[in-house]
């Protein structure tokens, strides 16, 4: 019988996730993947980069590959925009990359929108500004001056382009979907970055991991990456300086969870694939 992907990249929760599920559709990843495959073929901006004592940390650029290797076989063009943070990060994988300086405002994101002209915006663990006007971490300390404002593409594309969010703690883009809810149920300050289809995930990668998955099954194409694949990108972006975002430190590891949860994860969405 198969897992649902949502209990699959909802193991392990520790963050308070599992306590904001029922305030999402049971099968909010499948609607999202069900919405990006409906999109016509064109250029899809996904976002990530979320700063972390100097350097981005290992969740979100790795789901955000696994996307963008998915969203390629599928027909579309990823460009992923974010920040000096991830420089160097996905031109190996020879994914367009748009780098937005930090001061960068709404005039420039506007010009992005009509240069690219996409066909839809996923982020997959970036900060947004949050309900008291300010980009923080969990821990409450601000990063708003290492954080190009990104989530400015998401507030103008409201209405008019359709939009994803992934997220795994509450402060990133998307998460002001469940603003009211997150301050409630997890005393933090939320993001207040709305989208059209939020997924939640005890890690971002995951949740990224998941979307591939059902995109896979959707499609009928082989489009999530092996755990092999993951491990070897995550190894060189943490040697390029990434690091562990609750650790803080450049190990090949992603929010304090070992390789081997790393593994068990990408291998429960593969299997539930060829279910």
């Amino acid at each position: 019988m198969m897992t649902p992907m949502e209990d699959i990249i909802l193991r392990y929760s520790h963050r308070g996730m599992d306590r904001l599920r029922p305030y999402l559709p049971a099968d909010y990843c499948r609607r999202a993947a069900e919405a990006i495959y409906s999109w016509p073929r064109g250029t899809v901006l996904l976002t990530t980069g979320f700063y972390v004592a100097g350097h981005a940390e290992t969740d979100g650029p790795a789901g955000t590959l696994v996307l963008s290797r998915a969203l390629e076989k599928l027909g579309f063009r990823p460009v992923v925009v974010t920040d000096i943070c991830c420089r160097g990060f996905f031109e190996p994988e020879d994914i367009e990359v748009v780098y937005m300086d930090f001061s960068a405002g709404a005039d420039a994101y506007r010009r992005l929108l009509k240069e690219q002209q996409p066909v839809g915006l996923i982020s997959v663990e970036r900060c947004g500004v949050n309900t008291k006007n300010d980009y923080a971490n969990m821990r409450g300390v601000s990063i708003k001056e290492h954080s190009a404002k990104v989530d400015l593409l998401f507030n103008l594309a409201r209405g008019r382009i359709p939009t994803v969010g992934v997220g795994d703690g509450g402060n990133e883009i998307g998460m002001g979907n469940l603003r009211n809810t997150i301050s409630r149920e997890l005393e933090l300050t939320p993001c207040r970055t709305e989208v059209d289809h939020l997924v939640i995930a005890t890690v971002s990668n995951w949740g990224a991991y998941g979307l591939a998955a059902c995109l896979e099954q959707l499609s009928g194409q082989d489009l999530l990456m092996s755990f092999d694949e993951i491990h070897a990108f995550l190894s060189r972006t943490v040697a390029m300086g990434s690091v562990d975002g609750v650790s803080g430190r450049p190990t090949v590891s992603v929010d304090g969870y070992e390789l081997g949860v790393e593994r068990e994860i990408v291998e429960s969405l593969r299997k539930n694939c060829a279910a």
